[in-house]
């Protein structure tokens, strides 16, 4: 009787199972949406950052009180971020967001009709209100739109959308207006009326998911709580932005010969935007804390690279510090937003927004002052520099110290 043969063992071994491919996260709708929104929103605000102080000089206004206008702007930004939780809770996302870029981009076809400070100040006040609506309503979407432990990849995406108009539409806007265009670029600027059809879709995705409906405040208290648990993150946020938004005034002062400053800005947002979007998907591998204090080292030593050169009058120093400064920004920007939104649960992500985005816009807008402060006590631009180093040096254990639990790794199959 002949034995029956068994095939080889291999045969019986299970195929290995295979990890579903995850979709790129920009395909998803409610992403979409997000980043048109972000895009149309920010190409106003981009547009007359700096082409609006221009236009108040040709007004007859003096450098100095024509920087009222983007100071004036910013302080209603976040008197109005720090009231945003409440009206969220109030009258939800959608028709909130479709408020806010009414405010932000119907009074700016008016800002060409006259250039006098009075009404640039009026219009300024309302566009820095719908500002601060399109900052929090936007960042709190990155964590609605997307799973728990894709944060980073949204957050990464909507920085993204913020770089491009900052990389095109500054200075387009100011090309405009010093070739005596600036009705042009009012025109554009009202381009956050065309993102209105998409807000409203938004919001109804948004009032669709249990941790994205804003009407289901937290319970009393709660407020103070999250801005507690948020604090860490969003100080070690604000000393990052105020001493880029002291570089980005200063530098060109430092250097007006020559192209130098212009390029290291244009470096400085480059680097920044992709570093900012790239860490998004190492949030979920790697202990965020460890990724905020390499943050913080990238952004001492560009700001001392940038001390150096200044001193030593160093256009090549100046760009590698420009470069190494605008990797550690983007870095900071990212992991704090969600180091932020994992401190404060899912429930009250529209506080954690309101406070990061709070602590963004006050260092930017306090920046060029405190550093110029600092340089006017005898220091100089490169002194100043120095001195940021230091500050943002200062706030590494701040950072390394319970900055936040690692997000959850993603469950198989999701």
């Amino acid at each position: 009787m002949s034995r029956r043969l068994d095939p080889p063992a291999e045969h019986h071994r299970p195929a290995p199972r295979q990890r579903p491919a995850r979709s790129p996260l920009w395909r998803r709708p409610d992403v979409r949406r997000l980043l048109v929104v972000t895009v149309l929103g920010f190409t106003s605000f981009c547009l007359t950052l700096a082409a609006l102080p221009f236009w108040a000089v040709h007004g007859g206004g003096s450098p100095a009180v024509a920087g009222t206008v983007t100071t004036v702007m910013l302080t209603s930004t976040v008197l109005t971020q720090l009231a945003l939780p409440w009206l969220l809770a109030r009258f939800g996302t959608g028709p909130v967001l479709v408020a806010g870029l009414v405010a932000l981009g119907a009074p700016s076809p008016l800002l060409a009709l006259s250039a006098d400070l009075g009404p640039l100040l009026g219009c300024s006040v309302v566009r820095g209100a719908g500002f601060a609506v399109l900052t929090v309503v936007g960042s709190t979407m990155t964590a609605t739109v997307a799973p728990r432990e894709r944060h980073g990849e949204s957050a990464g995406l909507y920085g993204l959308a913020i770089a491009v108009p900052q990389l095109v539409a500054v200075p387009l806007g100011v090309a405009l207006t010093q070739q005596g265009w600036f009705w042009v670029v009012s025109l554009l600027a009202a381009s956050p009326i065309l993102a209105i059809p998409t807000a409203l879709a938004l919001g109804r995705g948004a009032s669709g998911r249990p941790d994205g409906d804003p009407a289901s405040s937290p319970a009393p208290g709660s407020h103070r709580t999250t801005v507690a648990a948020v604090l860490g993150p969003s100080l070690v946020l604000f000393t990052v932005t105020l001493a880029g938004g002291g570089v980005v005034t200063l530098l060109p002062i430092a250097r007006p010969d020559g192209a130098s400053a212009a390029l290291a800005l244009v470096l400085l947002g480059l680097v920044a935007a992709v570093s900012r979007w790239r860490v998004g998907a190492l949030v979920v591998r790697i202990d965020p804390r460890l990724l905020l204090v390499a943050g913080l080292a990238g952004s001492v030593a560009g700001l001392l690279l940038l001390a150096a050169g200044l001193w030593r009058l160093s256009d090549g120093a100046i760009l590698v510090g420009a470069a190494v400064f605008g990797a550690g920004y983007g870095v900071v920007q990212n992991v704090t937003l969600v180091v932020a939104f994992d401190r404060a649960g899912e429930a009250r992500t529209t506080t954690a927004s309101s406070a990061w985005n709070a602590a963004f816009d006050t260092g930017t807008a306090t920046g060029a002052g405190a550093l110029g402060a600092v340089a006017a006590l005898g220091l100089g631009l490169p002194g100043a520099f120095v001195a940021a180093a230091l500050m943002v040096l200062a706030s590494v254990p701040l950072a390394a110290a319970r900055a936040g639990s690692r997000p959850r790794r993603r469950r198989r199959g999701r």
